[in-house]
Formats: C-alpha cells, structure tokens, sequence
C-alpha cells in the first residue's frame, strides 16, 4: 500500500501527508490536555507538583515508552537518525537549552504552545512565533550563523554510542521501555490525584503517542522508498523556518514531513478550540508586555538552533530515542525556566517593596 502511494504521488508528498495526520493529531491533544513545558516549570519553581508537571511527564514517559517498545520490538530503527547517527554539541545542548528556557518564561510558551496558542486566536504568540522563527532562520542560515557555530563547537560528541544514553547506562530497549511505562502509570495515578479530567490525561497520553507516530511514519516511508529518507519525528523550529519561507521566499521548497506538520499542528489545535469554544482574539496589553514576549522569541529562536530543537524537537521527539543531547538539553530548559521564573519573581516583589507608599489625601 505505502509503495503504491509513494510510486503515485512521491516521497515528498506522502511526508508531508504522514507529517500533517500526526500535527493534527499533536495539535488537538497539546490543546485539550493544555501540555506546556513553561506551565510545569512554573509549577516546579514554586514548589507545587500541580496538574502541569503530571501532564508533561504523562506526554514525555507516554512519548519514551512507545517509541522504545517499538524499538524493542522490531518495529522502529532509529539508529540513523540525526539526533543519535551525527555529531552532536554538548555544549550546545546546554547553552541553548538554557537560553531556550529562560525565552519560554519571558514569552510564557515554548515553540509548539505558541503554534497551539495561535491557532485559538492569540495574537500574542502568533507575532512571537514569527518572531522566534526568524530568529531561528538567522540563527541557521543567517547573521548568527557564525555564533551559533562558535558555541556549538565548544564541546562536541561524536555520533554513535556516544551520543547514545542507553549505550553509557548500558540499559537495553525493552528495559528502558518498561522503565517508561512504569513511570507513565505513576503519572496518571498522581494526575488523578490532583483531579485532573481524565480526558486531558488522555490527550497527555496522545501528545506522546504522536512523537511515536511521528518515528514510526518516517521509518516506514524510508523503508518503502528506493530513495533516501531521514527518520525524524516532531520538531518545530526547523518545520516553522522552512514553512515560512515557502511562504515568503520560495514557493518550490521540497516537500517534507516538517513542511505537514506544521499546518497540521495549527488545523488540530484550531478546531479542537472551535469544538470547545475556546477561540478568542488575545493581544497585547499593559500586562504583557510586547518586549518581553520578543526578548524571549529572539531567545528562544537561537537556543533551540544551538540545542539541536525546541522542547518538543530536543526534548520530546531526541529524549525518547534517548539521545544524550536530547536529555541533557530538556534539562537545560527546565533549569533555565525555572531560574527565570524565580528570578522574576523576586525582582516584582523588590519592585512592590520598593514601592514609595503615597499618604492619604485628607
């Protein structure tokens, strides 16, 4: 069936099909289950193991489990992929993981909750998602090529064993799958302590199960085709470059799955809004400040270049083939959101003390 489809229409076209179906998916589940990597880090800063921690970790452990029980298995081979075949930066991971983390605080969302976000009708982070894209662009192609290049060959690991986690445990796939598991059952027991609705536990679970979907449908379609394909799963910073300049810049940019995945991304999390009637028109005001949310797109656009992805590219789609970047660089962000968070906080609560109290008019 798949040579057939890829005989009639070409490898391009049938990743980007497979690229749409598993954005659609991701989209409507990221919506619903509201996963956010910002909003659980908050939590954590606060010292509050909340709905938004158990959310992500059902979404990462769901994410891990399925991808390494498909290895186990036979069914997946991800030895190839970028995020474990190639050379790959430490330092870059950590870096950019920190910039990455500290952007998603000042723009309150990584690279996948601002196309979420966009879709229902946020201004906000439609202009930042612009925003952090072309800071991406610079940072790959562009004026910051050069820094992103300098930092990255700071400290540099070699692909293969060495850039794979399971390799340095030496844990084996089906171990490591069971690990997950276990961990995702631990997940959904504490969200449903904390009276989060099953459905949105559920939709955690689907945002997992699409990065899955994600390395299944690529490794299928290199399988079938006598040409070259990589395997790859959900990323956004790469996709949302090459989808942008498609638009503005060159309208006969290759197919791929990134350039379906995005759209299909948006068109999932629109019409899971729609069906909820949860799209409205959010802007700017005077309590979010345009500049903060740039500073962080600019942040955010560079960090994720630097890591090798954003939170879902590095952290999701490269932690759950446990590359060593992948988890070190979700790590990065965490620690850099984290420190912002409270970093921010502490300098509004110095501004309220500060404060000059006004006496009374008599």
């Amino acid at each position: 069936m798949l040579e057939v489809l890829l005989d009639r229409w070409g490898d391009g076209a049938v990743l980007a099909i497979a690229g749409a179906v598993v954005g659609v998916i991701f989209g409507a589940a990221a919506q619903h289950s509201r996963f956010c990597l910002r909003a659980a880090s908050v939590e954590v800063s606060e010292g509050v193991l909340g709905p938004r921690l158990y959310i992500w970790l059902i979404a990462f452990s769901a994410a891990v489990a399925s991808v390494q029980g498909l290895v186990a298995t036979g069914w997946l081979d991800v030895s190839t992929s970028r995020q474990l075949a190639t050379t790959g930066s430490m330092s870059g991971a950590i870096i950019g993981g920190l910039m990455f983390g500290c952007g998603m605080i000042l723009a309150r969302g990584c690279a996948s909750r601002l196309l979420v976000l966009s879709a229902t009708g946020n201004l906000r982070a439609l202009v930042t998602g612009l925003v952090l894209t072309l800071a991406a662009q610079a940072a790959l192609r562009g004026v910051l090529a050069p820094a992103r290049e300098g930092l990255a060959s700071l400290w540099m690991v070699p692909g293969g064993a060495a850039r794979d986690l399971l390799a340095w445990l030496g844990l084996s796939h089906t171990v490591a799958a069971g690990l997950a598991a276990a961990a995702l059952v631990l997940s959904l027991a504490l969200a449903r302590r904390q009276l989060v609705p099953l459905s949105r536990s559920l939709a955690a679970v689907c945002v997992g199960l699409a990065i899955a979907l994600g390395w299944a449908a690529t490794f299928a379609i290199a399988q079938a085709s006598f040409e070259v394909v990589p395997i790859s799963s959900i990323t956004f910073t790469g996709p949302a470059t090459d989808t942008l300049m498609g638009l503005v810049d060159n309208i006969s940019l290759p197919l791929g799955f990134g350039i379906g995945l995005v759209p299909g991304v948006f068109v999932g999390a629109g019409l899971t809004a729609l069906a909820a009637r949860e799209a409205k028109i959010e802007r700017f005001g005077p309590d979010t400040p345009m500049e903060r949310y740039l500073i962080g797109a600019v942040l955010m656009g560079f960090g994720s270049m630097l890591a090798g992805g954003c939170a879902v590219g590095a952290g999701m789609s490269g932690g759950s083939v446990f590359a060593v970047t992948g988890w070190l660089a979700v790590f990065c962000m965490w620690i850099g959101a984290m420190a912002t968070h409270r970093l921010l906080g502490s300098a509004k609560g110095g501004a309220k003390r500060a404060a000059p109290i006004t006496p009374p008019v008599a």
